[in-house]
């Protein structure tokens, strides 16, 4: 289970400051004035902030003055930054992760009857958008260390079920690069290759995150990624999907907007023809230029986020280490490499010193206003998957494990480091004590 995590030999990108080295709170005893001050009634954490400055707040002022609020120059631009960011032919904007990585099955050619290998450790929008096809997903455990799928767990699963192959019934997979941590995507691909699968990537929680040197983005038929509240970098909602394939990106935009075989922006431009045909039944997916306002300089500011979460993960590696029932994350790339959208701890009770465990935990740090989230709950244990394809927590041993103990702890670029080291004195605080549900002694 042991890992080193692996640190950047080349240092920190040019004209990035580098995080001040703080004194931990935990170990200056001037700013530990008893329970009220570990309560937190006096400080507050969120789980997460987006970090939003005058350049977005100018550029939507624009977009609003323009009178043109939806899909027109702006997510045309934001676009082609994208696009030239990640290194990919083509970048399509969308209104949501959930639309691109739908739009992408459809691309694909996925249909009614057809199965598609999804990893049930994930957010419900990657199985949902199968069905939305009148598919089937699959699902298939997950690592105990990084919590993607690998390309072992796929061969188990083409092994014990050949028919998936037999039958060309297997037409797909969604590899989850998991809070930001890459996916063992050659190997993946060369599987893909030798069963003709397609591979859809869903790099939600992936940006700027790279796979032996390659941006996640550039290497599967489709990668969708997500600009939610909350994600690296936001639009408030939005999505975008990258490809290299010219066929795929024809679909898509005519699929993004009812099915029309011309851009909006294009029919109503000056001294273009109104003049437009339905080629399919599309779908309302395209991104307003409100939010495409927003991305532009969000995505300006992408490996700068990137960067400050990085600190913020090491500042937590650096002081969390030592505390026994407390497993950080274990990574299989560089530090530079991972997004660090999450930063997703286990907690081991049997371990801990007092027999703390996960949901304590998260009420604990809740009454200390501490932000924490569970990612996730796995799809085999809702209600509507579970009944429909008979699913038991024994038939994913790994991702049961992992649920029942991970909590994902605040980590965003708009963390302060005094927020920071909060939270870390809280964590020691509480996990260094004698607990049991009624009453705590701290040692």
């Amino acid at each position: 289970m042991e890992k080193q995590v692996r640190r950047s030999k080349k240092g920190r990108r040019s004209g990035v400051k580098r995080r001040k080295k703080i004194e931990p709170i935990y170990k200056r005893p001037e700013l530990r004035s008893g329970l009220e001050r570990r309560s937190g009634k006096d400080r507050r954490v969120q789980f997460s902030n987006p970090e939003c400055g005058d350049d977005e707040i100018q550029e939507i002022t624009d977009v609003l003055k323009s009178g043109w609020l939806t899909t027109a120059s702006r997510c045309s631009m934001f676009e082609k930054d994208f696009a030239k960011f990640v290194g990919v032919k083509h970048a399509l904007a969308v209104n949501s992760a959930t639309s691109a990585l739908h739009l992408g099955l459809d691309a694909v050619g996925i249909a009614e009857g057809d199965k598609v290998l999804v990893p049930t450790f994930t957010f419900t929008a990657t199985a949902e958008v199968v069905r939305y096809m009148k598919a089937d997903p699959v699902f298939v455990d997950c690592d105990l260390e990084t919590f993607c799928i690998t390309p072992t767990i796929i061969e188990n699963i083409l092994a014990n079920d050949q028919s998936l192959i037999t039958d060309n019934s297997l037409k797909a997979i969604i590899p989850v690069h998991l809070g930001g941590h890459p996916c063992d995507m050659d190997a993946i691909l060369e599987l893909s290759k030798e069963n003709n699968i397609k591979v859809v990537e869903d790099a939600a929680h992936a940006l700027p995150t790279k796979y032996n040197g390659r941006m996640i983005g550039t290497i599967g038929d489709i990668t969708c990624f997500s600009f939610y509240a909350n994600k690296t970098i936001t639009t408030g909602e939005g999505g975008m999907l990258c490809t290299n394939d010219d066929n795929i990106a024809r679909r898509v935009k005519i699929m993004r907007l009812h099915g029309i075989n011309r851009d909006v922006w294009d029919r109503f431009s000056n001294g273009a023809s109104w003049e437009y045909d339905i080629v399919a039944p599309g779908f309302k997916y395209n991104m307003p230029d409100i939010n495409a306002a927003m991305g532009i300089h969000q995505l300006r500011k992408a490996e700068l986020f990137q960067e400050k979460r990085q600190r913020i993960a090491e500042a937590y590696y650096e002081s969390l280490r030592d505390i026994p029932g407390l497993i950080l994350p274990k990574i299989n790339c560089a530090m530079e490499d991972h997004s660090w959208y999450l930063f997703n701890v286990l907690i081991e009770p049997d371990k801990t010193l007092g027999g703390i465990n996960r949901d304590e935990f998260i009420n604990e740090m809740t009454r200390r206003n501490i932000g924490t989230s569970v990612h996730y709950k796995p799809i085999h244990r809702m209600t509507y998957y579970r009944d429909r394809y008979k699913l038991k927590p024994e038939m994913f041993p790994n991702a049961e494990w992992v649920y029942q103990r991970c909590v994902c702890l605040p980590i965003f670029s708009a963390m302060t480091d005094e927020e920071v080291d909060y939270v870390i004195q809280n964590i020691r605080e509480l996990m260094l004590i004698s607990f049991t549900s009624n009453a705590k002694t701290y040692i």
